[in-house]
């Protein structure tokens, strides 16, 4: 075979395997749904999971009933409202606005059971 001519698959340079490893991670890649999420978003989804959690369990605690059932609705309409907000610093602020009116409420309720 010819020096400067192509090389069956497995034969030739040390340039050949890092090809073949950029090349199977390029098809890992391109495997992913094109909706994946990055380990950044995976993370912030689960802050607002968690947050929105923690709120309906402290407003299990809400003595009435049509509070509980008040409180429960606006929640969930709040979190629907922002479910599609994308931008990070946005989210971010949501976040923190949410765990605040969460540590009101908590504060709320433990001055009603004292």
């Amino acid at each position: 075979m010819a020096a400067g001519g192509p090389r069956p698959p497995g034969e030739g340079s040390a340039a050949a395997p890092a090809t073949r490893e950029a090349e199977l991670r390029v098809m890992a890649a391109s495997r992913l749904p094109p909706s994946a999420l990055t380990l950044k978003q995976f993370l912030r989804r689960q802050q607002v999971l968690q947050l929105y959690r923690k709120i309906l369990r402290a407003i299990r605690e809400v003595p009435a009933e049509a509070d509980r059932r008040y409180l429960k609705d606006w929640t969930r309409e709040e979190f629907r409202r922002n479910k599609d907000a994308t931008e990070e610093e946005a989210i971010r602020m949501m976040i923190t606005q949410g765990n605040m009116q969460l540590q009101e409420l908590q504060r709320t309720l433990k001055l009603a059971k004292s």
